[in-house]
């Protein structure tokens, strides 16, 4: 009950956490660029061990999703991997085709890394519902830097919360 109401994202992103200008071009240099974006949070031990749950979790069936959005994580809560919760979100300069359900390129790219299961899923729910629900994938689309793609994250967040 305490989840539903609870902001999460303010402990788990800063605006050092996002690259509104990810250079990579295919899907294994979205997973290899995200994975290096992580390890700006200092909370991954295990950088090599991330980049493969994510990859093994990729193979099992694309986290891409409809509107050019897509969600990175393992495929369980891996605590050895990192210290604490994090989320890292990248936008890419250009496309990339990532196997979402409407054939769709994608732009967007979160990684949620948690280690606990019941947090972990709580956590993506409130991604999708804020990408349903709120004008976030748009906003985060045409903002002009980190800082302006952070505010628009804790707003929709807030928006989500308001509407409880």
């Amino acid at each position: 009950h305490f989840l539903r109401q609870a902001a999460l994202l303010p402990q788990m992103i800063r605006p050092a956490f996002i690259d509104p200008v990810l250079p990579a071009k295919t899907k294994s240099s979205v997973l290899r660029e995200m994975v290096r974006l992580a390890g700006k949070t200092d909370r991954v031990w295990d950088s090599r061990g991330l980049l493969a749950g994510l990859q093994a979790r990729e193979k099992l069936c694309s986290t891409g999703l409809p509107g050019g959005l897509a969600i990175l994580h393992t495929r369980q809560p891996e605590d050895f991997l990192f210290e604490s919760l994090f989320l890292v979100l990248g936008r890419t300069v250009q496309q990339i085709p990532f196997g979402a359900p409407d054939g769709g390129p994608t732009v967007l790219f979160f990684l949620l890394a948690c280690p606990d299961e019941r947090l972990h899923l709580h956590s993506l729910a409130r991604l999708c519902m804020m990408a349903q629900k709120t004008g976030l994938l748009p906003n985060l689309r045409s903002a002009a830097d980190a800082a302006a793609m952070y505010d628009h994250l804790i707003a929709a967040e807030n928006e989500v919360l308001s509407k409880g």
